[in-house]
């Protein structure tokens, strides 16, 4: 883990409603289905250095009230359907994953949470806006909290 400072981004994409009560049921959950969606509705050309992200906002609380994720990439947005969110500018502590998806994924959201939990944490997560981004399809380059 490590800090940073990053500028304010624009991502288009595609959002959900949710909390973290509803992701951990299969049945319930809704995170998977929107990256499906989004997959299957948005051309991300990964080679032309376009990047695909998840961004969590729109936080009721923390960790458990209800929040905004918006599956989305970095590219320009020819598509009007697709919401426009802003990465908000600011000081981010970074936690990088690889692994299998979504697993990591997951797990590193649990490591993230641990250490938020911690009486020796020096970081206070403010809600604002988190997010991911991911290398390729088959790798998330980092987790990134405000």
């Amino acid at each position: 883990m490590n800090e940073q400072v990053n500028e304010l981004k624009k991502i288009s994409g595609i959002s959900i409603r949710t909390n973290n009560v509803d992701e951990v049921n299969p049945i319930t959950a809704k995170i998977g289905a929107l990256h499906q969606r989004f997959d299957k509705e948005v051309a991300v050309d990964y080679k032309k250095g376009e990047r695909v992200y998840a961004i969590y906002y729109d936080y009721e609380s923390d960790a458990s009230g209800n929040y905004s994720v918006l599956a989305g990439f970095d590219g320009d947005n020819k598509e009007s359907k697709l919401e426009v969110i802003d990465i908000q500018a600011g000081r981010y502590l970074v936690f990088s994953a690889k692994g299998e998806m979504p697993k990591i994924v997951i797990d590193t959201w649990g490591e993230i949470w641990n250490y938020f939990s911690s009486n020796n944490c020096e970081h206070q997560r403010l809600y604002t806006t988190d997010f991911e981004y991911y290398k390729n399809q088959d790798e998330v380059g980092e987790l990134i909290v405000n």
